[in-house]
């Protein structure tokens, strides 16, 4: 029985980049659904915030997991052929990033004082540049540390790709825990291995905050 060695861990790294590419795809795709989440949510039209809110409700309301087995498993019953893993993963991921980051976003552009909106409609600014020059920039700070937060949860929240075939950082550990039979170790390294991942991001995201004064008066 082979014990853990250098093999294993550069297998574990290997693993660990296909986790943040999945990670910057949830980020990303995510990240620009999300954002048309969040200016659905605050839309002047009921219809347009009504779909939003269904949106919003259901995907919160669906395990990831769920989500998962439905974009892998679900074309197959129409007729049509499977999703690759990484698509499947990658989908699953974006849906779900987007429904909690468009209410991260969502609040911190509401959590704006009335008066600067007042201000920037008394400056006879258009609905655009009230958005981008005045309540944007103020709702970036608000919204700096609870969505590198979230962005941590994403990374950790990739391990559930496994299920669907996707051989991440969990999922690596488990198949040389297999052929090892020593978990203790293995899982040590791959926990080390996050907290290599997740740590300089909660670092950053307290070095924005001081930066931009986020909480003060």
């Amino acid at each position: 029985m082979p014990s853990f060695g250098w093999v294993h861990f550069v297998f574990l790294l290997q693993a660990a980049l296909w986790t943040l590419a999945l990670s910057a795809i949830a980020c990303i795709g995510g990240g620009l659904l999300g954002f048309g989440v969040a200016m659905a949510r605050i839309s002047p039209s009921r219809v347009v915030r009504a779909i939003a809110i269904c949106y919003v409700q259901v995907v919160q309301g669906t395990p990831l997991l769920v989500l998962l087995f439905l974009f892998y498993f679900g074309f197959s019953v129409f007729g049509l052929e499977g999703l690759p893993a990484l698509v499947a993963a990658g989908a699953g991921l974006v849906i779900y990033s987007s429904a909690f980051l468009g209410e991260i976003w969502r609040g911190a552009i509401q959590s704006v004082a009335k008066t600067q909106w007042e201000a920037a409609e008394c400056l006879a600014m258009s609905s655009w540049q009230r958005m981008t020059r005045v309540i944007l920039p103020q709702a970036m700070r608000i919204a700096t540390a609870p969505t590198v937060g979230f962005l941590v949860q994403i990374v950790k929240n990739t391990s559930l790709a496994s299920v669907v075939g996707f051989v991440e950082l969990s999922q690596a550990g488990k198949l040389i825990n297999n052929s090892t039979f020593q978990p203790f170790l293995v899982f040590i390294v791959v926990a080390a291995i996050y907290f290599a991942i997740c740590y300089p991001l909660s670092s950053w995201s307290r070095g924005l905050e001081r930066k931009l004064n986020v909480g003060r008066r």
